[in-house]
Formats: C-alpha cells, structure tokens, sequence
C-alpha cells in the first residue's frame, strides 16, 4: 500500500515542533497548550511523530521539568485522553517494536513525570528484558549509572542484572539511597548490598582498587568522606534493623563499632572516671565477647591507662597467645603470685548495705522506703498482688525502665526491668526472669496498665522506653498499646525551663535553671525541684545479670519513686515553678503543638508537591526568595540587633564533623573555622573549645555533653536538616556578625587560611587534576586539543566564580 507522505496529509512534526517553539520560548504556556492540543490532532501518525519532535527538541532533559520536549510530552499525554483510538496496539508489531526502541533511547534522565510518560505510551514495560538490558549496559557505558538504576527498578530488572554493578558506582557518587530503593523487596539483594558495605569496612579495603572498575568515575572529597568507615557502619548497622538482617552478615562493622565502645568505656573508666568497676568489667566482657583482636586491644588499653598487671590480669583471662601481647606483660603474668593472676570481682550484690553511706544521703536523692518495701516480680503470683495494687482506681504510679547498653550494636534493647512506684511501695517487674516475660498475664498487664484512664502514670522521656517495649513484645506492633491517663514530665520539665523560674525547694540555695550544671534531664528536674539531683552511677548497669547489685536495686527504685516526689512538689505549688494549675494540660499542650507542627509539615509537603505539580503543567520555577533580614546578613548590612556587631575575623569556631558544609560556608564570610574530621570523636570539639577560645557548633545529641564541657554561651546547637546557608545565617544572627565585601572568600574553604598566593596556571591544572575536580571530556572523538581547551574554561571558571574585583587578597596568574 502506498502511503502518502504525513506532510503531504497532516501537519509536519518540524513544523508543530517550531510552532511550540515560540510561546515557550515567552513562558506563554497557555498558547503552548492550545497549540499542542490543536497540532496534535493535525498529525498523521502522531505516536512516531511526538518521538520526532522529542528528538529534536532543543536541550537535554536531565531531571528538568521546565524543557520544551518536557511539555510537549505532557500536552501530549492529556490530549490522548480524548483519543483513545491513538494506542500502540493499532500499529503493526514491526511498527511498534521500531516505536518503542526510539522511546527506549530517549530513557536517558530521571525526571519521573518524562520518564513514567514515555513508559505508559509506548508500553515499554512489555518490551524483551534483553532488549531492556542492553538499554540499561548502553547507559553504564555513558556513565549515567543513576539513570541506569532508575530503570532497572521502573522496569524490575534487579534480578536479572550484577547488582554490584549497579549500585557500586552509586555509593561510590554518595547515592546510597537509590542503591536502597534498588535492593529493598529482594531478600538476596538487600543482604548483598549490606556485605559489599561491610567488606568495605576491612582495614585491607582500598577505595583506589573499587575505583579502577570505573575509571570514568570522577571522585569528590565530599563523596570520599562518605565512604569512611566511620560512616559507612552508621548505614550498615541502620540497614541491618531496616531490612532485619542478622548482625552476623556485618562482622567488619561489629568489630569496629565494639572497637569504638571499648575506647568509649576505657575513657569512662580511666579518664571521666565516671563508672564503677564492676559495671565496667561487665561491659568489657560483653562488647570483647570471644572475639580474639578485641580482646588484644583491651589488653594493649589496659597498658595505656593503668599499667601492666591489670592489663596481666586480663590477658591470662581470656589466655591470650604470647606472641601476640604487648611488650612486657608476658613477664608481668610471670612475675605475679597466685591471688592476683585472676580478676577479682567484688560480691556487692551479697554484702552491700541498702543505706547509702552518709555523703551519698547528703548529696544525693533518696527514696523514704525501707528495703522490705522493694518488691520483686517474677512469678504470675506476685504479679497478681502487684496487679492489685498498682491498678487501683485513681491511683498515681510512677514508670520507669531498664536495659543492657549495647553501644549502637543494636539499635533499640528489650527491656530487662520494669519499675512501678506508689507512695508506700515500688514492685521490680524481672522481665529477665524465665517465662516470665512472655506470659500471657504479663502482657495483659502492661495493656491494662497503659490504657486505664483513672490510673495516673508518670514517666520521664517515655518516647525511649515506649520503643524498647515495642522490641521486647511484638505483639503491640499487631495490636498497638492504648495510651490513656500517661503524664511525661519531661514536657513539663521544658516549660519550666522556658520559664525561667529560678526557684527549688527544701534545698540549701536555690538551683538557677539553666545555669552551667553537670546534671541533665530527670537527675536536673530532680535537682531543681527537690533540691537534690540523682545519682546516675548505676545508670549504664548490666541490667540482664542477675542477681542485681543492692546499689543498682536502688538506682532503679529511685528512678521511679522521684517522678511521685517530683510530681507531688509541682502540684502543690505549680504558679512557683511557672506552671498552670492543671499539669495534665500541659502534655496535653504539647500534644497539639507536635500534631500542628507535624500538621505544617504536612501542609508544606502538599504544598510543595501541588507547586510541583503546576510546574509539571507549565508553571514557571521560582527559588524562594530569601528575607530582608538574611539579605541583610549575608550581605553586611546592619541586623537590628541591640549587641554590638561582631567582625568575621573575631568570631572563632569548631564545627563538629555533622557541620562541614557550615564550617565551609562561614570560611566563604571570613569566619576562623576549625572543621572535625569525620573519624574524630565529638570530646575533640571540647577540646579545641577549651585550648584555643572557640565557639563549638553541634546538632543532634552530642550538644548536651559539649555544652557542659564549655562555658556558658559556647555551644550553639543547630538543626541538621537546614541547608548550610540558613545554618549560617542562624549563626550570624546569634552572635551578630556582619560580613562586609572584602571578608567574602578572604578565607580557603580548604584550610582556613587567610592567606593567599599566586599559583601559575599549569600548575593550578595539575592539583585541580590531582584532586578530582578536573577531568579528561574527551570521552570518544573529541582530540587531545578540544580536551585541554575544556580544562582550560572549567579551570577559568573555578577561579573566576570564587572572585571579584572587590577582593583584593587573592591573586591568579
């Protein structure tokens, strides 16, 4: 049959194509519309004609919504709603096989709206896999190893290609995350993946040999910081509990995190001196295990911090090989008499008294109960009298629990202690008691515990202890718990604070909220409203050895009976302490804040997505634009602020290693910047802060321990999931620092330093070469001069971004 040629029968695609052109090229986006809906009717074959106008179109793809070839599929995609007629399967199977191949090529982005399109028009997902597959190999070969991982998924190749292959050059490009939506939902992937990143965790892993597999890789410092052991555990051991892998498939990251919590209670032992013996020798033993290397390094510890018959000791425990001890303790096992060549542990648990000496009475809380009133709980007998007690009506119980530290080697612990507390009497519910935990009437009785609504409960940070009970009884994952008539004090412990009541009773002074205190969360609450703060000693306990010390007994039964004594000052007198008359409202408060924040969040997300979803349908992108008040910061005009502006120069910091991004941008303002490596621990920070008279810049968790190590107003903790930029402007508006002109780039992002020299060209190539950010483009075709040519402009770029005529400090030749 002879056809007659489409521009001959319908519109031209070259001609609809420049027809779209022009209003697009206005940002008219409404006449692109019309136009499209009206050419696209005009077209003779309109599936083989869109391919040829996205063919054509002027500009790349690559995860931008805003191309012409963008819409123009989008258009197109809404016009074949009314015309159903025009599908694939009205094409001959040559026809569409030939289709479909185009399509195919034009896969080579991830913009999912392009991507998602191309695949529902064409009927790509029913193409050969091995067609599928030989697309997927085309893009390794181009280097665009995301797309290709995109595809597999779209397309559900895992299966069927070298996840190695895959995913390697993704984390190598600090794009782990994509390598996990690869894997997750294939069991055998999900372990690979986990293994490859162990693997790489051995001391002999070379990242250079990784590398060499895909030479076209170009490797940034950030990306390279990604892949330090240091970060690569916190992924393992979080992918571990993600895809509920045994711990047995990581041993390069379980020794080296052990490794890690063995220096960490060496440091407590020796150097903080804040655990006791026995508790220290009970973490040992767990954390080194039969682990041979661990237990040299313990033994290589022992000879740091405490000389060599300890280090002895311990070395003939776990009978160590000679040649492999440390320089003389060998001599000193010889030299020992026979009392002494084995650790002796101090039996506390039988010959300790329940009343503390009389300084631990002075300067601690205690509990008004006598040891007869501690009553253990590990039969469904005794659980029955505590039953009858605790859940009396409108009774008020105080709730506390324990577990075994693991040191991050699990992520969350079962519980191994339950303490409930009532004025006369304190019940220690044995959760490690034999089956005694898994009882029936236990369970029943911590839901009926929980969900009695004239049972008042009170706990302290009950965020933590809500997720250990989930760990130990997964049937409340099935059939989650009912929260009724819970009070957590540590919601109104923040109002206090906030406050700024400065006021306690019963105690010798009054205990100034906020100021510089070695106390913190409850053993704080405790100390400012009673007079006296907790001893935590006990607090890092074996809480699974049995039978528990006399002083860990009384740990735990004051961890809970406070919360009665706290809660009993705090309602007689709750206008002292700043506080309404009903405490319950204020958990209550808080609730609604958290529900409105997370109700924000969700707004903000449909919002942005709804944004996102005009774009799609031709919306111009618009970035935010910033406040006055951050225009002004960044910019050196004066904030509004009463305090006396702050030159760059004068404000000195470290950033803990979380921060880098920060510590480069206030470099870029002419801010001192000690940046932490990402192996260093956080105690470094403290310990820069107190030698050279810095500022220490935290987020997250360690900002608590860093902030009592420092004067006050030397730790400034920030908000980890805001981008550097607004990072440095919450800097700069809390110590008033005002940038002028001449500090922007007058310090390197690098080193820090304020000093710079004249570098010539070639050899500014060479480093930049060296360091990775200058690579060979000529890929294929292009010649040698074409590629000296490209390093030229992306090295003239570099150097002229950074510089203005403004700045006279640095020069260039």
């Amino acid at each position: 049959m002879n056809r007659t040629a489409p521009e001959a029968t319908g519109l031209d695609p070259a001609v609809l194509r420049d027809q779209l052109f022009e209003p697009w090229n206005r940002k008219d986006l409404q006449t692109l519309h019309l136009l499209a809906l009206q050419g696209f009717s005009k077209l003779s074959e309109p599936l083989e004609a869109l391919l040829t106008i996205l063919e054509s179109c002027p500009g790349k793809q690559k995860s931008r919504s805003h191309t012409l070839g963008y819409h123009i599929l989008m258009e197109f995609q809404t016009w074949m709603k009314d015309h159903s007629e025009v599908t694939l399967s009205s094409l001959s199977e040559r026809q569409a096989l030939e289709l479909q191949r185009r399509a195919l090529s034009l896969l080579t982005d991830t913009q999912p709206s392009f991507v998602e399109s191309l695949i529902y028009i064409y009927h790509l997902s029913s193409l050969d896999p091995a067609i599928l597959r030989l697309h997927i190999v085309k893009l390794q070969a181009l280097n665009c190893y995301k797309e290709a991982a995109v595809l597999c998924i779209k397309f559900k190749l895992q299966k069927e290609l070298n996840m190695e292959e895959i995913c390697v050059p993704l984390i190598l490009q600090d794009k782990l995350s994509l390598a996990e939506s690869y894997v997750t939902g294939h069991n055998h992937l999900e372990q690979r993946l986990v293994t490859l990143l162990d693997s790489w965790c051995h001391p002999s892993f070379s990242v250079e040999e990784i590398s060499k597999r895909f030479p076209r890789l170009s490797l940034s410092k950030h990306c390279m910081s990604q892949i330090q052991p240091k970060m690569l555990i916190k992924h393992i051991f979080r992918l571990v509990e993600k895809f509920s892998i045994e711990q047995g498939l990581c041993p390069n990251a379980l020794h080296k995190r052990r490794l890690n919590s063995l220096r960490f209670l060496m440091y407590k032992r020796f150097v903080e001196k804040s655990m006791t013996e026995d508790n220290w020798s009970d973490h040992v033993q767990y954390v080194v295990a039969d682990d041979l290397e661990l237990q040299i390094n313990l033994v290589e510890m022992l000879v740091k911090y405490c000389g060599l018959q300890k280090a002895s000791q311990w070395s003939l425990r776990y009978n160590i090989p000679r040649y492999r001890l440390p320089c003389g303790v060998w001599e000193t096992q010889q030299s020992l008499p026979p009392d002494l060549q084995q650790i002796c542990l101090s039996d506390s648990a039988q010959t300790e008294e329940w009343t503390p000496s009389q300084f631990h009475c002075q300067k601690f809380y205690q509990v008004p109960l006598t040891k007869d009133k501690v009553h253990f709980v590990d039969t469904a007998e005794a659980l029955q009298r505590c039953q009858h007690i605790v859940l009396k009506e409108g009774g008020i119980v105080g709730v506390d629990m324990e577990w075994q530290p693991t040191f991050g080697c699990i992520s969350t612990q079962q519980v191994a202690l339950i303490q409930l507390a009532v004025f006369d009497q304190v019940f220690l519910l044995d959760l490690c008691a034999n089956g005694f935990c898994q009882h029936p009437d236990t369970i029943s009785f911590i839901r009926s515990l929980f969900s009695e609504r004239n049972v008042l409960k009170l706990g302290y940070g009950m965020t933590g202890d809500l997720k250990s009970l989930l760990a130990t009884w997964h049937q409340f994952l099935e059939e989650p718990l009912k929260m009724e008539g819970v009070l957590d004090l540590l919601s109104i412990h923040q109002k206090i604070q906030s406050s700024k009541v400065n006021r306690t009773q019963n105690g010798p002074k009054e205990v100034m909220v906020g100021e510089d205190s070695a106390e913190k969360g409850l053993s704080l609450l405790v100390q400012q409203v009673i007079g006296k703060p907790l001893d935590k000693t006990e607090q890092m306990s074996n809480w699974e050895k049995r039978p528990l010390r006399i002083s860990q007994i009384r740990y735990a039964v004051a961890d809970a009976y406070c919360l009665l004594d706290v809660y009993s000052v705090l309602s007689s007198n709750p206008a002292s302490f700043g506080l309404p008359a009903d405490l319950r409202s204020i958990s209550s408060s808080q609730s609604e804040k958290s529900g409105d924040k997370k109700q924000k969040e969700k707004q903000a997300k449909q919002k942005k997505q709804a944004l996102g979803k005009e774009e799609f349908q031709g919306a111009q992108r618009v970035s935010p634009p910033r406040s006055d008040t951050e225009k002004d910061l960044l910019c050196g005009k004066k904030p509004s602020e009463d305090s006396p502006p702050l030159p760059p120069q004068q404000l000195r910091v470290v950033c803990d290693n979380m921060l880098q991004g920060l510590g480069r941008y206030l470099r870029c303002l002419g801010v001192d910047v000690v940046m932490l490596e990402n192996t260093d621990d956080h105690r470094v920070a403290a310990k820069l802060a107190q030698a050279e008279g810095r500022v220490i810049l935290t987020c997250g968790q360690p900002f608590q321990s860093l902030r009592s190590q420092v004067g006050e107003g030397r730790c400034l903790s920030l908000d980890c999931s805001e981008k550097a930029r607004d990072q440095a402007v919450q800097v700069l508006k809390h110590f008033n620092v005002q940038p002028t002109p001449s500090d922007i780039f007058s310090r390197c992002q690098a080193c820090n330093s304020d000093q710079y020299v004249a570098v010539p060209r070639e050899d500014m190539v060479r480093m930049l070469k060296q360091k990775g950010f200058l690579q060979d483009q000529d890929n294929s075709d292009h010649t040698q001069q074409r590629s000296h040519q490209q390093e030229e402009e992306k090295l003239g770029d570099i150097l002229t971004s950074s510089v203005t005529p403004e700045l006279p400090r640095r020069s260039y030749t």
